[in-house]
């Protein structure tokens, strides 16, 4: 017993020193901080823990910590032989860090449980701390994406795709000679949703241990496509310069992937042109067993090991999907429905997209609609091309209501295969569409009727029915075949008589009508859309009756044109950066003279809150920041402010994925306007404005999913117009000011993965509050309940779906 002691207590003093000399190595590590300092950090508070553990004679499990303490040596050698330069292995040890702390903190958390009952008093404080570090959720500098190449889930059962569907399964999963396939076909015949339901096919799963997709569209981005792999496996974003640079990189990622099994590349809707693209992938990787390439495209490519032509449906399936779709009408007889299939079919010519739309539009009408639907049709034959595709689509556009009609049209306005918030299209509509400021609600209606039509897809992130008037919750998406449609009923004028008016710029060939412009251009809604050639070297125009701007935008560095300071009458600005990185935006003085610019919406851009101080633009009701970088100082103060005074009219800022976003700006407190403020999904923002109590007449506090937000200032108590607090996903919260409950017009808080927070004896002066929760944080109400008057509790879950957003 005694030689047993002496041994323990042995082991437990090797362990403290080796745990020591570790610590001191790990500091030597610089260029991986700031990983090495929170490894380094975590180490030094475990290390007395180890030596009280000691001091209680030593543990035989302190073996395993040897072992972990054995690996990290063997992980600090690796780290300091690599290179500045290999971003590669960087990132690949990176994840090792992590996992040797975890294993750390989770070795002392198993532990100490055990020894607990040797020494309550002296550990029990300690568990406590290593189990508030385990849960507390760890923030790294950069933000690392995930899944952004995974395959969606199929949102409809195919109808007479068996035959494609069997061959391309035993192409890839028998087939070793065909590393390369090619699925092409006319728009809208169904190429995209017969790859993604073989993807999902069993075999398909169980032969493939990485299955990768890609949406290439007509803008190829060989290199955003390899960075978006690395950060679909865990990796930080990788900077590659060339093409070349981007080949190794994903050289060494097949590599390393392959050893666990064989691997599947798909590349969706490849337009012409994309032949160098296709090259990279095929041609120019090394070769690699059990790597396949799955294509789909509009155009036949040469040099694929396998081609298949997609045909349209057969006369057969296409009746089945289209009675799928829409059943025989009450009152209509059996041969007057299948006079009207048989015309109905005649004119889609078998492509399912188009059956599905038409069908959609019947599903449910009279057999009066039925009829006139195919009295409208003239009984020429169809052939297939892309004209006459949409010719097919357009009675359906035609059916639909005029605002419903707006909001498509509206669509043409973004990039092709583009996850568009709902709320972007909101902002155009109700600054043009003239139903009034709040009419927001409708105008989302709308958006799910043309939904209901498969004229576009919504897609909710979170909740599946909007709260409170917020729409980011909800994207759009649509078919190309469909934006088509949009943009060809925008073009059925000259360019000067248009409504819309897209301009698309390759590099910085502006197309011929630009320079031919005699007269201002009369639209009111205009789409720049620019690739990251582009160098800003604009063309002047006059476009004084343009409302709404919408600029797609690609290059890191982007100067807006002057011109813009001429739209007197503008409305809505919408800044959508396609790139990789945030773009930084420069000109942004030529806002301040617009008289009527209401609404300022910025996506993906870098840009500090001290350049939005100077516009003063005096209509402005509404900023809204999404996946926006602020950089590391930003924050002002009252000095820096000069002269400033808030926006009269700003009512609402929406903040949303801005993960450098660590505190709001001084001057937010000072916008006494404001009746709106939504901060979500910032996972850095740690604290409000302490005079956040300024905003008298704020009416909407949105705090949701700050994951590092641990309290509320006590100033919130003095929002008496607010009337919902939405503080979901923010599982850090610790508490709400004392007297919240004074809030007499609060009438809903919604606080989902709560479960930490501890509610004031306040509330129970809050009446007909509506609370919404989930299962573990309905506990924290009950105790209210019998005090309350006219308390609801609604328990639902919420799953935040983030990447159909990525």
């Amino acid at each position: 017993m005694a030689g047993e002691l002496v041994g323990g207590a042995f082991l437990g003093a090797f362990v403290s020193e080796g745990l020591t000399l570790l610590i001191a190595e790990v500091k030597a590590v610089l260029d991986f901080e700031p990983v090495s300092k929170e490894l380094a950090s975590t180490m030094e508070d475990l290390l007395p823990i180890v030596k009280d553990i000691e001091s209680l004679h030593g543990d035989d499990k302190l073996k395993t910590l040897m072992v972990t303490i054995d690996e990290a040596k063997v992980l600090v050698k690796k780290c300091l032989a690599v290179k500045k330069w290999n971003l590669f292995r960087k990132n690949e040890y990176t994840k090792e860090v992590w996992k040797i702390q975890k294993d750390m903190l989770s070795f002392f958390q198993l532990q100490l449980q055990l020894l607990l009952f040797k020494n309550q008093a002296q550990f029990k404080l300690v568990l406590e701390a290593i189990s508030n570090k385990l849960d507390r959720p760890s923030v790294p500098a950069t933000h690392v994406f995930r899944n952004l190449c995974s395959v969606r889930k199929p949102d409809k059962a195919l109808v007479g795709f068996d035959v494609p569907l069997n061959l391309l399964t035993k192409k890839l999963v028998n087939d070793s000679v065909s590393s390369s396939l090619l699925v092409f076909g006319a728009p809208g015949c169904g190429k995209t949703s017969l790859v993604t339901h073989l993807c999902h096919n069993k075999d398909i799963k169980e032969k493939f241990k990485h299955i990768f997709f890609n949406v290439v569209s007509s803008t190829p981005n060989f290199r955003g496509i390899v960075q978006n792999l690395f950060q679909h496996e865990g990796y930080e974003a990788l900077t590659f310069y060339d093409n070349s640079q981007a080949i190794v990189g994903l050289s060494d990622l097949l590599h390393e992937l392959k050893e666990d099994g064989p691997i599947l590349m798909v590349l969706d809707d490849v337009w012409p042109g994309a032949e160098s693209l296709l090259k990279d992938f095929r041609d120019n990787i090394p070769f690699i067993p059990n790597f396949k390439i799955l294509v789909t495209s509009r155009s036949y490519f040469q040099d694929f090991s396998f081609t298949y032509d997609l045909k349209p449906l057969k006369e057969n399936y296409a009746k089945d999907l289209l009675m799928k779709c829409a059943s025989r009408p009450d009152e209509a007889s059996q041969a007057e429905y299948d006079f009207y299939l048989e015309k109905i079919l005649k004119r889609c010519n078998g492509f399912p997209l188009v059956i599905e739309v038409v069908g959609s539009s019947l599903k449910g009408k009279p057999k009066y609609v039925w009829k006139g639907q195919v009295d409208s049709w003239s009984l020429g034959e169809t052939i297939l091309h892309n004209a006459s595709v949409l010719a097919c689509l357009e009675p359906s556009f035609y059916a639909l209501n005029p605002h419903t009609k707006e909001c498509f049209m509206d669509m043409g306005s973004f990039l092709e295969d583009q996850k568009i918030r709902a709320s972007v299209i909101i902002d155009i509509r109700v600054e043009l569409g003239g139903l009034g400021g709040s009419s927001s609600t409708v105008y989302m209606k709308y958006l799910n009727d043309l939904s209901s039509h498969n004229m576009l897809t919504l897609i909710p992130l979170g909740r599946k029915e909007p709260e409170d008037g917020f729409y980011n919750d909800f994207l759009v998406t649509q078919h190309d075949v469909l934006r088509e449609l949009a943009i060809r009923q925008s073009e059925l004028k000259a360019i000067l008589k248009r409504k819309r008016v897209n301009l698309e710029i390759r590099g910085d060939n502006f197309p011929d009508w630009c320079f031919d412009l005699k007269k201002p251009i009369n639209a009111r809604l205009m789409s720049i859309s620019t690739d990251d050639q582009f160098s800003s070297n604009w063309v002047e125009m006059d476009c004084p009756y343009v409302e709404a701007l919408v600029l797609n935008i690609s290059s890191l560095d982007y100067a807006l044109p002057k011109f813009i300071s001429t739209m007197k009458k503008l409305k809505v600005l919408v800044i959508i950066n396609h790139g990789l990185y945030p773009a930084r935006l420069s000109n942004f003085s030529c806002l301040s003279s617009l008289p009527n610019l209401k609404r300022i919406r910025l996506e993906k851009i870098s840009i500090t809150f001290l350049d939005i101080i100077p516009l003063q633009c005096r209509s402005l009701k509404k900023l809204s920041f999404v996946m926006c970088s602020f950089g590391e100082v930003f924050y002002d103060t009252e000095e820096e402010l000069g002269v400033f005074k808030a926006p009269p009219s700003l009512e609402e800022i929406d903040i949303d994925y801005c993960y450098d976003l660590v505190e709001l700006p001084f001057w937010v407190s000072e916008v006494v306007s404001l009746k709106t403020l939504s901060i979500t999904n910032c996972n850095k923002l740690s604290i409000l404005p302490e005079d956040i109590g300024n905003l008298s007449k704020l009416e909407v506090l949105r705090v949701c999913s700050c994951i590092c937000l641990s309290e509320l200032p006590e100033t919130t108590e003095r929002l008496n117009n607010l009337r919902f607090l939405d503080i979901s996903g923010c599982f850090q919260l610790e508490k709400l000011p004392p007297e919240i409950g004074n809030l007499k017009k609060l009438k809903k808080i919604s606080m989902r993965n709560c479960y930490r927070c501890n509610l004031p004896n306040s509330m129970k002066k809050l009446e007909d509050l509506e609370v919404k929760c989930d299962e573990g944080t309905t506990f924290l109400w009950e105790r209210f309940k019998p005090k309350m008057k006219n308390l609801t509790i609604i328990e639902e879950e919420t799953e935040h779906n983030l990447n159909s957003f990525l």
